[in-house]
């Protein structure tokens, strides 16, 4: 199966992006749907990948930043079915590596999938990070 990649805010498709975060994610269950859409909106970039035949979007990612040095990379997953044709690393290359901070300090919170990750230079903090945990 052939997919595009592409960071057009105007071609994700929110229905497709909160139906997997509300079912399928480990993190963030607690968002409404106007929470997402408002995620989605203001975003600072999107990345989705998209069957090349129907359009169909099967992955996604977001970043909010303040444009300058520092993103937050958030929501990255890849629908079921779709796994296991480096769409994932497609999007973090796009995202992070392709895009207008690739030179940023980038930030994010995950569970698993560190090996990925790692690959685009994300690392266990040092030090001088701290975290306020959500109430």
């Amino acid at each position: 199966m052939e997919y595009e990649l592409d960071d057009d805010p105007a071609r994700i498709q929110p229905d497709v992006v909160w139906e997997w975060l509300s079912t399928e994610a480990y993190w963030g269950r607690e968002r409404s749907r106007a929470d997402v859409d408002t995620q989605i909106t203001a975003a600072w970039r999107v990345v989705g990948a998209y069957r090349a035949d129907t359009g169909e979007q099967v992955g996604f990612a977001r970043a909010v930043s303040d444009g300058v040095n520092i993103a937050y990379l958030a929501d990255v997953f890849v629908i079921d079915g779709h796994r296991g044709n480096d769409l994932g690393k497609r999007m973090l290359q796009l995202m992070v590596e392709d895009g207008p901070g690739r030179d940023f300090r980038w930030v994010l919170f995950t569970a698993d999938a560190h090996g990925l990750y790692r690959q685009f230079g994300f690392d266990t903090p040092d030090v001088t990070a701290m975290v306020r945990p959500a109430r």
